[in-house]
């Protein structure tokens, strides 16, 4: 994609995830759980990144960034998607319903990559798995949607965030941006 070009718009259908760790290009599941993927486009997020013990990063957004929290249904997460990716463009359409966001305070960004998929009946639920997200139940990570800028566009993309914020052994990234 070319990075001047707005990100095309969410249809019924499309995934938008934001990834920031091992399901990035060149990690390693990027080619187990995101091979088909549509297009990978670098992208920013809210938040504050941290790497566990074990090496695997994890990412701490703030709650007033939560526009919906994920289900065990991925059509009616990605309407929920593509309707709040509508409403997204309509403010950009229109200055004048643009809301101002909400200061960043302890908050920076987060650079990963927005990856789209046109199959999130069995995409998602296999990236759950991976990441061990269930919901309603005990987990490290929870799946939210939160707002993405891409080249200043922003857009609704899922992400899956610490349930918790990180124990004292996580340690914060410098730069916001995981190897």
């Amino acid at each position: 994609m070319n990075p001047n070009e707005p990100p095309k718009e969410n249809t019924t259908g499309l995934l938008r995830l934001f990834v920031y760790g091992t399901l990035k290009r060149g990690c390693w599941n990027h080619e187990r759980f995101c091979r088909g993927v549509l297009s990978v486009e670098e992208a920013v997020v809210r938040g504050l990144l941290y790497e566990l013990p074990s090496g695997i990063p994890v990412l701490e957004v703030p709650e007033a960034d939560v526009l919906a929290h994920g289900t065990a249904d991925p059509l009616a997460d990605v309407a929920t998607q593509a309707r709040l990716a509508a409403e997204f463009a309509a403010r950009a359409a229109h200055p004048e319903l643009r809301e101002n966001g909400a200061p960043g305070g302890r908050w920076g960004p987060v650079y990963g990559e927005l990856l789209t998929f046109d199959d999130p009946e069995t995409r998602l639920p296999a990236i759950d798995r991976l990441e061990g997200f269930l919901p309603g139940g005990p987990c490290l990570y929870r799946r939210v949607l939160v707002p993405a800028s891409i080249h200043g566009v922003i857009v609704p993309a899922w992400l899956y965030a610490s349930g918790r914020p990180p124990d004292r052994d996580a340690r914060p990234l410098p730069g916001s941006r995981w190897r």
